[in-house]
């Protein structure tokens, strides 16, 4: 008999990263070189706030027990200097549902606004990859469904991701259920789901990886001398956001380091849950520097763990041992 356990809150949480990338596309739609040059952040804060609008609201109505440990809350949002902000949220939201108001908007970004664990809860990052976002490259709407402290549904929207790998049709949802594998379907249309594998290469000195545009977001220097160290000789392929963690589901990359890049940083659960499932379910493996598996049950931030190494499984090791042998894992 079929395993039907969490389809539900895939198939909503689904529409609902769904739902969110179209708000997200309209607004990056708009985005014209005079912001990018001026360095303008205010069409990816209205994005990022209309994506958890409403992602929280279908959360909320489909599961309303279930508490969410988003990116946002609308605080900011409720002064009066940011008055012009909300409107156009609002604005980009009555897309979606004609009758939003400026207060339900603004409560339905506040629900997720919960910091704390419990035994069942989402986690959202309604822009991930800001900077992507901006400069119209790759970002992601990443949810995740949390059960006593596994990530357990996966549902992550990369709207400039290639459909698959050299397709000209872009715009992707990965969907997972943990021990259910993971399918990718076309963001948009009902498209098939197709199943998502993890690359079966077996020699580290031939692996590509990946990691972010940002040095601030991963320590390149480390990154290189991993790579020195293990023969690897393909150039890193650098993109934002947990797209990351999708072209290693996909086979297209085999390695993603997420290297520490001050002491004392804790990486956010948003930032990882997500995408970690899509490639724990495409056969890949995710843990910590030091091999350990990333804990969910602390909040909002992964308080055990230390960076975040992705790969296909078979490297794991052998990455795990150069972090070691080079002192990055001290």
């Amino acid at each position: 008999m079929e395993n039907t356990a969490f389809h539900l809150e895939r198939e909503i949480a689904v529409a609902a990263v769904r739902e969110a990338a179209a708000l997200c596309r309209a607004v990056q739609a708009g985005i014209s070189p005079d912001v990018i040059r001026k360095k303008d952040r205010s069409p990816v804060t209205v994005a990022d706030f209309g994506s958890q609008a409403l992602v929280c609201r279908m959360l909320a109505e489909a599961f309303p027990e279930d508490p969410v440990i988003g990116e946002e809350n609308a605080d900011a949002l409720r002064t009066p200097e940011n008055a012009a902000t909300l409107e156009k949220v609002v604005g980009y939201v009555r897309a979606a549902h004609p009758e939003a108001d400026a207060s339900s908007v603004a409560a339905w970004i506040d629900h997720g606004g919960t910091k704390d664990y419990s035994n069942r809860f989402w986690t959202l990052d309604p822009i991930d990859g800001t900077k992507g976002f901006l400069r119209g490259e790759q970002y992601a709407i990443a949810l995740a469904l949390i059960v006593g402290g596994e990530v357990t549904v996966a549902a992550m929207a990369c709207p400039n991701l290639p459909v698959d790998a050299g397709a000209d049709e872009k715009g992707v949802v990965f969907a997972a259920i943990r021990g259910q594998g993971v399918v990718r379907v076309p963001l948009d249309g009902d498209g098939a789901g197709a199943p998502v594998h993890v690359s079966a290469l077996a020699d580290v000195s031939k692996a590509r990886f990946c990691e972010s545009v940002e040095s601030g977001h991963s320590s390149h220097g480390d990154a290189a001398r991993v790579a020195e160290y293990l023969g690897i000789t393909a150039e890193p392929v650098r993109l934002d956001s947990q797209a990351k963690y999708a072209v290693v589901a996909r086979g297209e990359a085999d390695i993603y380091m997420r290297l520490p890049t001050r002491p004392g940083y804790v990486e956010k659960i948003w930032d990882h849950a997500a995408g970690m499932l899509v490639v724990m379910e495409a056969g890949g493996k995710a843990s910590d520097i030091y091999g350990r598996p990333l804990e969910f049950n602390h909040g909002y931030r992964l308080e055990n763990n230390r960076g975040v190494i992705v790969s296909n499984g078979l490297l794991h090791d052998e990455l795990i041992a150069a972090l070691k042998a080079l002192g990055v894992a001290a």
